[in-house]
């Protein structure tokens, strides 16, 4: 959430810089909420004043004996006024809150202004894509005979964009979380198993809610309203919910595998079939809290930890800052860390390192204290390390052999057994 004194400062300029993020915006109603409120506020503060004059009045002129009901009847009229106000402050205070938390947050100075993803700029590229000397195929072909997934028969269960990992898919797939979690660790993150179901003021917290309540799974009945969570950030950010952190703590850097769900996994052609775009997926994901001034160094980390995997596998890839328009809701800065997938002839973004400087934290109120200073909100960071289903992908098809088998990462040989160093059609060996 976006601190309503920045927008106070200049409105035009604060409207400007979120249009450049989301065009329709507009801070007019929240201005005006908040000139209302402030009006209000000042009103009721003259009226208690003149009340507690008043009262005191009361006192004095009791103690000489004087006649005071007129008076007792002003006083009365005085707090009747006062109960009025506070209902109205309480509701402009809602209104406000509600107009505030649309607001996306501000991208920060160096992020490329432009609404058109195709204004992303590369950054760092790592690795060349392969080039084949025989017809290669997507990964849906490669499995008809690797018998790695069931699409049919997760299907059957969940309905499509639901996966069925099966055999050395599945342990394939262990493989890759394990890889993933030990490189985090390694690297200073502690691990953590979070809840796949939060609060819906936990969905608030990491800017999930309102904004994208469509897009979300959730459980609502007479016991339950919980949401399933859409990455484990949402998680990690919650278990700080309404804390005040002791700035010796700092940075606390998280990471945890999680299945993570999501509503939009559509069809958007044959190209995106299989593990491309699905409503359950597996992700490793990194999460940290830290003081103001040390939020751009980690970012810096997430993004070299994300990075190393990918260089242990392999996996040519390349690294796009987001232009303004194509960054989340919660992020100032993002830079994508994108998979060269030769079965879709094009870049799949399998990490997305943010920095949401204070944006999370003000809505969870997650602050730090240094010394007996008033505590100052947190910045957090996310980033995915990373998202399987497309790396699974990547590692299948840039693998990929002429007799239709497929290499494993040496980095994986571990994880798995010694001796599995190319799974065949059929079998492995």
């Amino acid at each position: 959430m976006i601190d309503i004194k920045e927008l106070r400062k200049d409105p035009r300029a604060a409207e400007a810089k979120l249009k450049n993020k989301v065009p329709e915006t507009s801070l007019a109603p929240v201005i005006a909420l908040d000139e209302r409120l402030r009006a209000l506020k000042t009103e009721v503060e003259e009226l208690k004043s003149k009340k507690n004059l008043e009262s005191k009045e009361i006192g004095q002129k009791k103690q000489k004996g004087e006649e005071v009901s007129a008076l007792m009847a002003q006083v009365g009229a005085l707090g009747d006024q006062i109960a009025v106000r506070d209902q109205e402050i309480a509701a402009v205070e809602e209104q406000l809150k509600a107009a505030v938390a649309i607001l996306p947050n501000f991208p920060m100075d160096d992020v490329p202004v432009s609404l058109s993803p195709k204004d992303n700029v590369c950054i760092k590229e790592w690795g060349e894509k392969r080039v084949f000397a025989f017809p290669f195929k997507n990964h849906v072909e490669l499995n008809e005979s690797l018998k790695l997934f069931d699409f049919v028969r997760g299907a059957k269960t969940s309905g499509s964009g639901w996966p069925l990992y099966v055999g050395l898919g599945a342990r394939l797939e262990w493989a890759l979380l394990n890889y993933m979690l030990d490189t985090h660790r390694k690297n200073g993150f502690t691990q953590v198993i979070p809840p796949l179901l939060v609060r819906p003021e936990i969905m608030y917290g990491s800017g999930q809610l309102p904004k994208f309540e469509s897009q979300l799974f959730k459980i609502k009945d007479p016991d339950y309203h919980l949401y399933l969570i859409p990455t484990s950030e949402v998680s990690i950010n919650g278990m700080h919910y309404d804390e005040i952190l002791e700035e010796a703590q700092l940075p606390l850097r998280y990471t945890a595998f999680t299945p993570c769900f999501r509503r939009e996994a559509g069809a958007a052609g044959s190209q995106e079939r299989g593990l491309i775009r699905m409503h359950q997926f597996n992700k490793v994901e990194m999460f940290c809290l830290t003081r103001p001034e040390e939020s751009a160094k980690i970012f810096e980390e997430m993004l070299l930890s994300a990075e190393e995997i990918l260089q242990g596998l392999g996996i040519h890839y390349r690294n796009m800052l987001l232009t303004t328009g194509d960054m989340s809701f919660a992020a100032a800065k993002t830079i994508d860390i994108e998979v060269w997938l030769p079965g879709q002839n094009r870049y799949y973004e399998v990490s997305s390192v943010s920095n949401c400087t204070d944006f999370q934290a003000r809505r969870s109120h997650i602050r730090f204290r240094h010394k007996n200073d008033k505590p100052q909100f947190v910045h957090t960071l996310n980033g995915s390390g990373l998202a399987t289903s497309r790396l699974m992908v990547a590692l299948l098809e840039n693998n990929q052999q002429e007799d239709g088998s497929v290499l494993v990462p040496k980095v994986l040989h571990k994880y798995l057994e010694e001796e599995i160093v190319r799974i065949k059609p059929g079998g492995h060996g």
